[in-house]
């Protein structure tokens, strides 16, 4: 089973994940935003859902997950092409999209501003 975490985490968070990935440190999959503002910016609950959906089920056209989370093609196609852009899918072949994970971790703290 593959998990992805998806958190916030700022610039010196990163340096170090890469720092100890580069030492042979073993860091996992990890997806990250730089605030909780972009980060429910992006993943609306609607994309979470289109995420729960994909998790483990490898390549789906639009069509059928239009179908899968009983919305319209054209909504799911805009959140796709959304989530493509920030990294939460892949491209796969025959115009298919995948979302590469079995479960998604989140991950993050928020603190009185």
């Amino acid at each position: 089973m593959s998990t992805v975490t998806i958190g916030i985490a700022g610039l010196e968070d990163v340096k170090r994940r890469t720092r100890d990935a580069f030492r042979g440190k073993r860091q996992g999959a990890f997806i990250t935003f730089a605030s909780h503002e972009l980060l429910l910016k992006t993943v609306t609950a609607k994309r979470w859902a289109l995420l729960q959906v994909m998790a483990g089920k490898g390549p789906l056209g639009i069509r059928r997950l239009a179908r899968m989370v009983e919305r319209d093609v054209k909504s799911v196609h805009r959140d796709v092409h959304i989530m493509l852009k920030a990294g939460l899918l892949d491209a796969a072949e025959d115009a298919k999209v995948e979302f590469p994970y079995d479960t998604i971790h989140v991950d993050f703290l928020l603190k009185a501003a």
